[in-house]
Order: structure tokens, then C-alpha cells, then sequence
């Protein structure tokens, strides 16, 4: 099989900071990490890899500094890296993101299986999966908890809000993972050695793919931010309890049912 994982590098923790001209994210000085629901989408990918064989292509867009994401998915066992950077990609929304990472995959050539995490950390969108599949004109399936693979047929889990549903589509698709499909490996100090001193990031520029310029960035972006700010943080009044603890507790009691909260 041919697997392609699609991840992104997104501030980690907190640090947020938004450009307040563009209402793009700031991410240069900020410590960075693979979002980790395509964590799990490169772990699922692995394990498909190691059941049937075949090879684990993982691609990012992101400034230079998202090489180092796509080091640790190759310390994971990714067989290839693939980094798009280009700063005419900085900006872009879902669509453009989208329309980008399928441009590499087509000129990856044929492939059987494209993983993404359901949504990422900075946008929670949920859109990029969705709209790489229909730029590609392939089936999807999104949320997946569970993906089994039986010669040309793919069957899946769907999570829903209070159940899921079974599925099944032809290959090549594509499918998003949730945080229930597995528990991602760590990469060993003698994996991230040998991914930083032998294996290559290979970086593929806008000249590369030869996209419509049109599309891509911010200019190609179909939704424009209008307005971007951090709110402040709330402070909120403290209150303590004094006393033994069944008084504490009972006050505390009083104060739930008197805000209509029990």
C-alpha cells in the first residue's frame, strides 16, 4: 500500500498570537509541535503499513520551521518526508491549504490511501480532509475511530455523538482520524538520530507543483479575516470556605443551589 499522511505544525500550549493586519497566525519564535490528531493519523498509517507493507509518505505546508515535524514523523517511521513551503503559500485558508497539499499528491503519482487528523488545534476547522477529498475526486470517511483494509475495500468506524456507524468505500480514499483510533509511538533518541543525520525532508516549492497562482495564499483564500484579537482573560471572583469539612461542604452546597447549578 501507498499511504500519504497529511500533517500540520500548530503552536503548542497557548501560544497563540495573531497578526492583527492579515489575521493570520504568528508562528515565528513560537515552540511548535505536530497537532496531535494527525499524530494519530501517522501512527494509523503505520500500522495499515505494517500489516499489508507498502510505504508511508507524510507531506506538510508550513514555513521552514515545519521541517522539524516532519523529522519526528520520520523518527516514527515515516519512510518519506515531504515539506511544501513557499512564501507565496503564507495566508492560506482551508481551500488554498487544501488545494496545495492535493497539487503534491497528484504530482506524488498513484496511492491508495490518504490520512489526515480530523481537525487541527489552531483552526478546529475540520475542513481541510473534507476538501482534499473533493479536490481529488475520492471518497471520504471522517471521524474515523477504527479502519480495517480488506483488499480493495476499506470499512470504518464513523464516531458520532452517541454511537457510530459502519462504513465502507473503495480505495484510494480518504479518511480523518479521531484521538480513539490508537495511541501514537514515540520516536527513541536512536530514531530522531537517524532521522536528522540519514533521512532527506524534501521541500517542494510553488515552482515545484506548478499551481495556479490564483489559488494559493492569502490572495487565493476563499474566506477573508475581517477582524482578528485575543480577548483578555476573564478574572473571576475567588470565594473560600472556612471551617471543618462538612461545614465546607455544606456551604458549598449552598452556593451551587443557590446559582441553580445543582
Amino acid at each position: 500500500m501507498k499511504i500519504i499522511v497529511c500533517l500540520k505544525q500548530v503552536p503548542s500550549g497557548a501560544q497563540v498570537a495573531i497578526d492583527p493586519t492579515t489575521g493570520s497566525l504568528l508562528r515565528t519564535g513560537v515552540t511548535s509541535d505536530i497537532n496531535l490528531e494527525d499524530k494519530h493519523a501517522i501512527e494509523e498509517a503505520l500500522l495499515l503499513k505494517e500489516k499489508h507493507g507498502g510505504k508511508v509518505t507524510a507531506i506538510s505546508m508550513g514555513p521552514p520551521q515545519a521541517e522539524e515535524s516532519l523529522r519526528e514523523a520520520l523518527a516514527m517511521s515515516v519512510d518519506e518526508a515531504i515539506l511544501l513551503s513557499d512564501k507565496a503559500f503564507a495566508g492560506a485558508d482551508t481551500a488554498a491549504t487544501s488545494y496545495v497539499l492535493g497539487s503534491a499528491i497528484n504530482k506524488l503519482g498513484k496511492f491508495d490511501l490518504i490520512v489526515c487528523g480530523k481537525e487541527t488545534s489552531d483552526g478546529n476547522t475540520g475542513q481541510v480532509g473534507p476538501q482534499l477529498a473533493e479536490y481529488l475526486q475520492l471518497p471520504q470517511v471522517t471521524y474515523v475511530r477504527k479502519v480495517e483494509i480488506r483488499g480493495r475495500t476499506l470499512r470504518a468506524e464513523r464516531a458520532l455523538e452517541d454511537g457510530y456507524e459502519l462504513l465502507e468505500t473503495k480505495l484510494p480514499a480518504v479518511i480523518t482520524v479521531t484521538r480513539q483510533i490508537n495511541v501514537p509511538r514515540k520516536a527513541t533518541i536512536d530514531t530522531i538520530m537517524y532521522a536528522c543525520r540519514q533521512k532527506e525532508v524534501i521541500v517542494w516549492t510553488s515552482d515545484d507543483l506548478n499551481v495556479d497562482r490564483s489559488r494559493i495564499g492569502l490572495n487565493g483564500s476563499l474566506t477573508k479575516m475581517v477582524k482578528a484579537f485575543m480577548p483578555e482573560p476573564r478574572k473571576r471572583a475567588g470565594e473560600i470556605f472556612e471551617g471543618s469539612t462538612r461545614e465546607v461542604v455544606g456551604m458549598l452546597l449552598q452556593r451551587l443551589e443557590q446559582r441553580h447549578l445543582i
